[in-house]
């Protein structure tokens, strides 16, 4: 499949960091009074942090105290990650590759600004990257279409020359609301947990496995000249 465009979930997908995500708003929950499991809230760990907050707790917030929790949620978050924060294992290269073989690539994520710059800046990987979405960027998020379509707009690139890389059913949801083929990152879900959404084109430990996308680029590329 020749892709003219990737586009990058952010968590779970360029680096391994979801276990702190989930700790971070399970303890949180919790002590708001959740009474959450684990898998609970590993299950709501999608979307904007205050659609999160909403659907734990409806009508409960006001915007201002769900900016303060989400705030404090993430400065948290950052502190326990920084000391272990790292690309998912051959994503360097990838992005090296994708780049030479001339691919678009952009950041669309659920993440906000705070985080997204936390991660590109903290891993000097921004340059990789003619575009960002973060939640800031659209209305409604995953599974909505809206972050996919709007990454690609700014690309300039047609939904159906776009590929996604995912590690959520949620994501992979938007994917396919969106009319893009995923490939998911095994950091956080199974194969198993997707087996409802049929725009999955494969399933990866990380990206030293997918090399091949770029390899068939190039050879289409010397095929049309």
């Amino acid at each position: 499949m020749n892709f003219k465009a990737f586009l990058f979930d952010l968590n779970g997908t360029i680096i391994n960091d979801m276990p702190y995500h989930i700790n971070a708003w399970y303890k949180i929950l919790n002590d708001l009074g959740g009474n959450l499991s684990y898998d609970k809230v590993k299950s709501e760990c999608y979307g904007k942090n205050s659609e999160l907050l909403e659907r734990i707790f409806p009508f409960r917030f006001s915007d201002k105290e769900k900016y303060e929790m989400e705030m404090g949620k993430e400065k948290a978050y950052q502190k326990a990650y920084r000391p272990q924060m790292k690309l998912i294992d051959g994503l360097d290269e990838f992005l090296k590759e994708s780049q030479d073989a001339g691919i678009k690539m952009a950041i669309a994520s659920a993440a906000i600004l705070f985080n997204i710059d936390f991660v590109l800046d903290g891993l000097n990987i921004r340059h990789y990257f003619d575009a960002i979405v973060s939640a800031e960027s659209v209305k409604i998020s995953k599974p909505h279409p809206e972050t996919y379509l709007m990454a690609a707009e700014l690309l300039k690139t047609s939904p159906g020359d776009c590929l996604v890389f995912e590690d959520t059913p949620k994501g992979v949801d938007a994917a396919l609301n969106a009319g893009m083929k995923a490939v998911v990152i095994t950091s956080l879900h199974q194969p198993d947990e997707f087996t409802a959404y049929p725009n999955v084109i494969k399933f990866v430990n990380d990206f030293t496995q997918l090399h091949d996308l770029i390899l068939q680029k190039n050879i289409n590329q010397q095929l049309s000249t």
